[in-house]
């Protein structure tokens, strides 16, 4: 009996996390402004379910405590994935922020404002490959 009254104050708890976070994404418009930087407007039903899935699957892997022993060309695929992820929704976020703009300003490289962004995107892609990669247990 506790033991299902730990997994419902768990997916509960992650239930009202993740309901947050696609709220503060939804508000502060970070998945419209990426569908029109990449120009995928017509997937925004596959933009919001894998936002949805994505935290439910990160809720449920992170309450049961899972770990995987996969191949590093499987980790290598799936940070890169995250990394991607990370990336694109740390550059967006950004951007709906005006972060860049204004760091761009004040250093004085607002015509490389795209190469600025890229090159966090490429950061952040290569913080998760090596997370996956060298940290996680095998």
């Amino acid at each position: 009996m506790t033991t299902l009254f730990v997994l419902f104050l768990g997916l509960s708890g992650g239930l009202a996390t993740g309901a947050g976070y696609v709220a503060f994404i939804s508000v502060l418009g970070v998945i419209p402004r990426l569908m029109s930087a990449t120009k995928t407007q017509p997937y925004i039903h596959l933009y919001e379910l894998s936002l949805v899935l994505g935290v439910l699957t990160g809720t449920l892997l992170h309450i049961f405590n899972t770990h995987f022993h996969w191949p590093s060309v499987t980790t290598a695929f799936i940070g890169l994935f995250s990394g991607l992820f990370i990336g694109m929704g740390a550059a967006a976020l950004t951007e709906v922020l005006n972060v860049f703009p204004i760091l761009a300003r004040r250093v004085g490289v607002f015509a490389e404002v795209n190469m600025l962004m890229m090159a966090v995107a490429l950061g952040k892609i290569t913080g998760s490959l090596i997370q996956w990669i060298l940290l996680s247990p095998m």
